[in-house]
């Protein structure tokens, strides 16, 4: 049924002075929307600077008939998507390296004794490996003297333009250049979606992943990317001990993103792609809050 919000507000504005309405009435998606994000909405549609506290007064949801284009509360929200696994106690990434160990530094119950009654804190512990969960692979992860995670720039992980090329793993696991080509990926993130995440912490997931070739890592070198992501174990093969596509890649101080998940919630293209790690000295790899970013007209 269609929902609209009346509502009251006032708006305050840094520089001195306000604004206020009275009994504004708005379509909306859904059946609720919260005070921001109808604080958000008259800001943005009135084009409003310099805006400082927001209250929204008296709101009330009426079901009523939309008569334009209605709000949606979960706007910002759709448009992000999530591309990163959450990474939990146990969690077994590589077989071979230690799961993290997640638990309490000091426990809710434990903080009690530091602090007035009724303030308490929890402060976590993590002990992990740096290869955890999705993560993000820099030079330093392959080379000495290749650049650590401090020292990479934030232009290089923040805000890519994306483009995601599907090649199903029940297709094909071994990815050549010849997948690669037909696309337009010069500067751009190029992630690899196989489908390999629907496996993601059972034991077919360590055996038997899709991976790229040597010469579809030199393909993408050629071709100037910024980075690459898979939803697999690896972007190389693990049968063998050799890693050229690693090699290829981060010896061109090209990113290398792994375990990726949701790629088939993404366009084509028409987004852009973050993967940031902390800024650790000494550190080649880190987990990431991988995400893509859809433009508006998409």
């Amino acid at each position: 049924m269609d929902k609209r919000v009346k509502f009251d507000f006032e708006i305050y504005f840094t520089n001195g002075g306000s604004i206020k309405g009275e009994d504004f009435r708005l379509d909306i998606l859904g059946d609720n929307i919260s005070d921001k994000e109808l604080a958000d909405y008259i800001v943005e549609d009135l084009r409003l600077l310099m805006v400082g506290q927001t209250k929204i007064l008296n709101k009330e949801i009426l079901t009523e008939p939309h008569k334009r284009k209605p709000i949606n509360a979960n706007i910002e929200n759709d448009l992000l998507i999530d591309l990163s696994h959450t990474i939990e106690h146990g969690l077994v990434t590589y077989k071979g390296l230690p799961a993290p160990i997640v638990c309490d530094y000091l426990s809710r119950e434990n903080s009690k004794q530091f602090y007035a009654e009724g303030t308490e804190f929890q402060i976590g512990k993590i002990e992990m490996v740096t290869n955890t969960g999705t993560y993000i692979d820099c030079p330093f992860h392959r080379f000495e003297s290749g650049k650590d995670l401090s020292e990479v720039g934030l232009e290089c992980f923040t805000d890519l333009d994306g483009i995601v090329i599907s090649i199903p793993f029940s297709e094909t696991l071994e990815i050549t250049e010849e997948h690669l080509k037909n696309c337009e990926i010069r500067n751009r993130a190029v992630l690899i979606h196989t489908g390999w995440d629907s496996n993601w912490n059972t034991e077919k997931y360590y055996e038997n992943h899709p991976y790229l070739t040597e010469g579809a890592a030199k393909y993408l070198k050629n071709c100037s990317v910024k980075l690459v992501g898979i939803d697999s174990h690896n972007i190389d093969s693990t049968l063998g001990k050799t890693r050229p596509v690693h090699t290829t890649l981060l010896g061109a101080d090209i990113l290398i993103v792994e375990h990726l998940c949701n790629l088939y919630l993404l366009p084509k293209d028409g987004f852009t792609f973050s993967a940031i790690p902390p800024k650790f000295k000494g550190v080649g790899t880190f987990p990431v809050r991988a995400m893509a970013k859809l433009t508006k007209n998409v």
